[in-house]
């Protein structure tokens, strides 16, 4: 009986082999093939991977280049535009667009003049203190300053004025940080590595209009 057994147990390993080789396909007995060549294709050859030190890295970089972006400057008043006009003419066609623009007037709650920065230190924690918000100043002669707040119309800086009288300021005032300003306004739509190297060629005809991202 245990003869039989051995004999039985040696006899299934044998088949198992031949099964699993493959040595039974031609009677339609063989494993599943389990091929499947686009992971192989997929796979990250570890040999071929280099670590890359930051020196080098940014220099990749600075040769691929930034994207391009969208610039903008303005509004530009008609004496800079004749002068802006010349120093673009070298540009590409439709590289550059100047087109009329309005920037509204400014109207803002002020504290200041200032003695010094000292003096604008701490009226800042002051304001701290009653949980009051402040900005910089856009308008360099008004500095040292402080701004409250800004607003389109001289009405809705009144209003607002009012209501932080009630907290408890009490040496603000509404005043004009920046007039209408009517002009052209300055669209470099698509600004490459090309261009870039341009940009400096126009800030004299800018005359201390920023180039800033378009909105």
């Amino acid at each position: 009986m245990l003869r039989l057994a051995v004999l039985l147990l040696m006899l299934a390993n044998a088949a198992y082999f031949a099964w699993s080789q493959g040595l039974l396909a031609d009677w339609g007995f063989a494993p599943q093939e389990q091929s499947e060549p686009q992971r192989v294709l997929q796979q990250i050859k570890p040999l071929s991977l280099r670590v890359m030190g930051a020196e080098e890295a940014k220099r990749l970089e600075t040769a691929a280049g930034k994207a391009p972006e969208c610039l903008q400057a303005g509004p530009i008043d008609d004496a800079q535009t004749a002068s802006l006009r010349q120093a673009l003419d070298a540009w590409p066609s439709g590289s550059w667009t100047l087109e009329q623009a309005v920037e509204p007037a400014r109207w803002i709650i002020y504290m200041g003049k200032y003695p010094n920065a000292d003096a604008v230190n701490k009226k800042r924690a002051e304001l701290r203190q009653m949980g009051v918000n402040f900005e910089p100043l856009g308008n360099p002669s008004m500095e040292p300053g402080l701004s409250l707040g800004g607003f389109p119309t001289e009405a809705a800086a009144t209003q607002q004025m009012g209501q932080l009288s009630q907290r408890g300021v009490r040496t603000a005032k509404v005043v004009l940080e920046r007039p209408e300003v009517r002009g052209q306004q300055l669209r470099l739509p698509a600004v490459d590595d090309s261009l870039r190297a341009r940009l400096d060629d126009l800030k004299p005809a800018l005359n201390g209009k920023n180039l800033r991202a378009c909105r």
